[in-house]
This record gives C-alpha cells, sequence and structure tokens, in this order.
C-alpha cells in the first residue's frame, strides 16, 4: 500500500505535526505500506530529519500568495506514482484541497485535525485531544461515510512511551519542554525563572528541536547554569518519567506528559491549543498558567515556589492525567492503521 503524507514544519508551526505522523509512519512501514512525505521548504522544516529515517520526501516550493488550491495543483504535478491513501495533517487544508487531490490522485483521504473549524471530504478523521463533548465536534463537517476516531483513546503514541515508566517523586529534577520550535520563547523564560528561584539541589533538563531559532542562546544559558540540554533527542519519554514536574506547551507533549502521569504547567503559545488546554485544566490533568503573552518571568517564578511548596497538588495532577488518558490504547497496532489496511484488503476482495 502506497500512503502520502502531507504535513508542515517550520520555526512558525513547530514540529508537533510531523511527529505525530511519523507514528503513524512508522506502523504503516511495519505493515508493508510505503510511506512518502510532502513538505513545504521553509525554515524550520524537517525535510533532512525525514530524510534521515529513510523516509521518501517530496519538496513543495514555499510561496508568498499561497492557498490550498495553489498548493494542491502544486502537489499533484509533484507526484509520479499512484497512492491509495493520502493523510492530510494540515490546519490551512480543508475538503476543497482534499476534493481535488482525490479527484487527481483516485485516492483515498485520512484526515488529522484538532480544530473542527472547518469541514473535510475524508474517509478517516482522527482528533486524538480531549475536550469537553468531543464525540460531537465533527457533526457536520465531515460525509456520512467518514469514520471518526476522537478522544484520548485513539492517542498518537510513539513507541518510546509505550515502555516508559511512570513519572515519580523520586528524584527532585525539572523538565522543560516547549515543543520542537517554541515560538514564543518560553523557554528564556523559564530559565530566568529559575535563576532567580532556589532550585539549589534541584536538576533542570531543558529540551529544544531543531527548529528552535534561539536554540545556541539556550545552550549557552543551560551551561552556565549548570543545567541539562537535549537537542532533537528521542528519549523525551525517558526524561518525563524522571521529572517531578514539568513546564510546556499545549499540543503533543501535554498528553504525552499526562499518559506518563507527569504534572505539568502549561502555558498557551498557539491559538490552536488554547480550548484543550483550557479544558484538561479544567478536568484538573494539567495547571494552565495562561496565554504566552500574558505569562512572564514572574509567572514563571510563582508558578515554581506553588511547586516548591504544595507536593499534594502536583500528586492530585498527576492523578487526573491518569484518569484522562487511562482508555489510551496500548494496542501495537493504532486503529487508524487497522482502519488504513482493512480498506484496502476489501478494495481486492
Amino acid at each position: 500500500m502506497n500512503v502520502c503524507i502531507r504535513v508542515d514544519s517550520s520555526e512558525q508551526i513547530g514540529t508537533g505535526h510531523v511527529f505525530r505522523c511519523l507514528t503513524l509512519a512508522k506502523q504503516l512501514c511495519e505493515q508493508g505500506s510505503h510511506v512518502t512525505f510532502a513538505q513545504r521548504i521553509q525554515n524550520g522544516d524537517m525535510l533532512s530529519f525525514l530524510r534521515k529515517q529513510q523516509y521518501e520526501v517530496i519538496e513543495l516550493t514555499d510561496v508568498q500568495d499561497w492557498d490550498e488550491e495553489k498548493d494542491a495543483n502544486h502537489f499533484l504535478q509533484q507526484i509520479d506514482k499512484d497512492f491509495d491513501w493520502v493523510i492530510v495533517d494540515h490546519y490551512q487544508l480543508s475538503h476543497a484541497w482534499e476534493t481535488k487531490v482525490r479527484n487527481g490522485l483516485q485516492a483515498r483521504i485520512a484526515v488529522i485535525d484538532d480544530l473542527a473549524n472547518r469541514k473535510h471530504d475524508c474517509e478517516l478523521l482522527l482528533d486524538q485531544n480531549y475536550f469537553r463533548h468531543y464525540e460531537r465536534r465533527y457533526m457536520k463537517l465531515v460525509p456520512d461515510h467518514c469514520k471518526l476516531f476522537l478522544g484520548p483513546a485513539y492517542l498518537l503514541l510513539r513507541d518510546e512511551f509505550k515502555s516508559a515508566k511512570h513519572s515519580s517523586f523520586d528524584e527532585k529534577r525539572i523538565l522543560v519542554f516547549f515543543g520542537g520550535s517554541d515560538p514564543t520563547n518560553e523557554t528564556e523564560k523559564v530559565l530566568l525563572a529559575l535563576e532567580q528561584s532556589e532550585v539549589e539541589g534541584w536538576e533542570v533538563d531543558v529540551v529544544v528541536g531543531t527548529a528552535n531559532p534561539n536554540r545556541d542562546k539556550i545552550q549557552r544559558e543551560a551551561d552556565r547554569l549548570g543545567y541539562h540540554y537535549h537537542c532533537q533527542i528521542d528519549y523525551l519519554a525517558d526524561l518525563m518519567s524522571r521529572a517531578t514536574f514539568s513546564f510546556g506547551a499545549g499540543g503533543v507533549t501535554m498528553w504525552e506528559r499526562c499518559y506518563v502521569g507527569l504534572p505539568s504547567y502549561v502555558t498557551i503559545v498557539a491559538e490552536n491549543q488554547r480550548q484543550s488546554t483550557m479544558d484538561a485544566d479544567a478536568f484538573g490533568a494539567v495547571k494552565l498558567i495562561g496565554w504566552h503573552d500574558d505569562v512572564g518571568v514572574e509567572e514563571y517564578v510563582h508558578v515554581l515556589r506553588e511547586a516548591f511548596n504544595h507536593e499534594e497538588g502536583l500528586k492530585d495532577i498527576r492523578q487526573k492525567g491518569w484518569d484522562l488518558l487511562k482508555s489510551s490504547r496500548e494496542s501495537d497496532i493504532h486503529p487508524v492503521v487497522l482502519e488504513m489496511l482493512k480498506w484496502k484488503s476489501n478494495e481486492r476482495c
């Protein structure tokens, strides 16, 4: 089965979309499929990273007057093979792009979304996020025949997390990670807050991605303060399982922190994270600090004092995170992959 994944990453977009698609890509390859990624050339893209992972890559030219119709036309022009499925993980693409590509390739469409703010033309749709009333979010946004995979039960969990230990309070350790690009540079704010706070006796892990434009400066600051600096790693689950609490953004890694039971203080760094983070906070699975423009060094200092002095509060957050994701499936093959394989098998019949 040939599968193409249309996804972008950049300093502004971040890398979370690519990493969750990689989870599906790996499982599809393990089931005998060939996976190709199609991505625009941008600052902070992951084209080189994907090639190092041995994936075929289609480079799409980035243009100033980009829109989804032009993207669909350019995408179809670059295709030189047949695809059975096209997976789309992109907030700027909707039913118009999907219908054009479906007709151009005679392929089925699978969508990964978080927003539920536009119509889709697809056979499958995955939204792994927790929202209040998430079961009803895509009513009238997808065709009647579309199969929906909604909620934390369908978390795209990387292999490293499936075998990770649960977080505990055995070590005095703080994890700082605001995603692969950290577009609002929250990491430096937290480093300043840590410097102003009493953190003697605590180990600090600072994680960045190669898409972070401030990574060199962050490394220098982390080294000066005696913290552990990590860039573009494949052992994040291990760091999460060793940490007492963490600072981070919403999005994919927020659910990963919940999965391993790591209490986290969350800053919303993008609009698409707002509602899910607020709902997770209302559930008690994370502690929301606020919107990034409203969060400065003083707010992080306050949060540090709270964390140091209220261990029971951290334990409550950990338990709620576990409760929220207790239905997450731990099967070796994600249900979306199984469904895609089933469609292909039925086609042969």
